[in-house]
């Protein structure tokens, strides 16, 4: 039985020294994804960045960080706005950026994604703080393209790109929103005015060449009433009324004279 004791004893300095080996190469063996990059320092100073795939490092001589180069999506908080022409909202945005320089966004930052937030909102406040509540609703794609040209040019030493900054909503105050529905009805309310003006400008116009033709060709005058008479008189009225012009009365009784003038002869 001591014997069985002693040989097992004799086997944990090398059980020792395997965990000892095996603790090394998991310190010395790193593996990064095809989308992250190690950025190696050796006692403090930058090596480089490694990866994808496997590669060593000196144990407790090198330190390394993992750095993800996938594009982030990341929601503004909501920025209580004062606009060029004084009108209080609230606007939040999405920015979507990724690392391209991982050795940058490291070295020259301590939180690549919480400084590219606080600058994002820092320029949304100052960039629609400069624009009119008008500008704001309407041309919403240009604001957009300028935001994104100017953080991406604050965290373009960080190794970040912005790739797209989009507002995504602008809350007004309900005062504001009443004010502005006021302001369209009384909008549709102008065309449609102006509209039935021109329309009646328009209809003036042919009538009054309307009315040369006639002073020019009095028998337009009676094909007129003619044609309306045939026009009341497909309705199922049981009396029609319809004035008559003289003119065409004397022509009838000119053309019965001139009958009657001949049978006499």
């Amino acid at each position: 039985m001591e014997e069985t004791v002693t040989d097992l004893g004799s086997y944990i300095p090398y059980i020792i020294i395997a965990i000892i080996m095996l603790t090394l190469i998991g310190m010395t063996v790193k593996i990064a994804a095809e989308y992250e990059r190690g950025v190696v320092f050796r006692l403090g100073r930058l090596i480089g960045a490694k990866g994808p795939g496997l590669f060593l490092i000196i144990p407790f001589v090198d330190r390394w960080v993992k750095v993800d180069l996938r594009v982030v999506t990341m929601d503004v908080p909501s920025q209580e706005v004062i606009t060029k022409d004084n009108v209080t909202v609230r606007v939040n945005a999405v920015v979507y950026f990724r690392v391209v320089d991982a050795e940058a966004s490291v070295v020259k930052v301590l939180d690549h994604i919480r400084a590219t937030s606080q600058i994002s909102q820092t320029t949304l406040r100052n960039v629609l703080g400069q624009s009119e509540l008008d500008e704001l609703l309407t041309q919403r794609e240009k604001l957009n393209q300028l935001l994104t040209r100017i953080v991406d040019q604050h965290t373009d030493p960080w190794g970040v790109k912005v790739s797209t900054v989009e507002i995504k909503e602008v809350e007004l105050a309900e005062m504001m929103k009443r004010s502005m529905a006021a302001q369209a009805e009384a909008e549709r309310e102008r065309r449609a005015k102006i509209i039935h003006a021109e329309g009646e400008l328009q209809a003036s116009e042919k009538l009054a060449q309307a009315g040369v033709i006639i002073a020019r060709e009095p028998v337009t005058l009676q094909l007129r009433y003619l044609q309306t008479l045939t026009e009341i008189a497909t309705e199922r009225n049981s009396t029609l009324i319809f004035p008559i012009p003289i003119d065409l009365i004397t022509m009838f009784m000119k053309q019965r004279g001139q009958s009657d003038k001949k049978t006499t002869e």
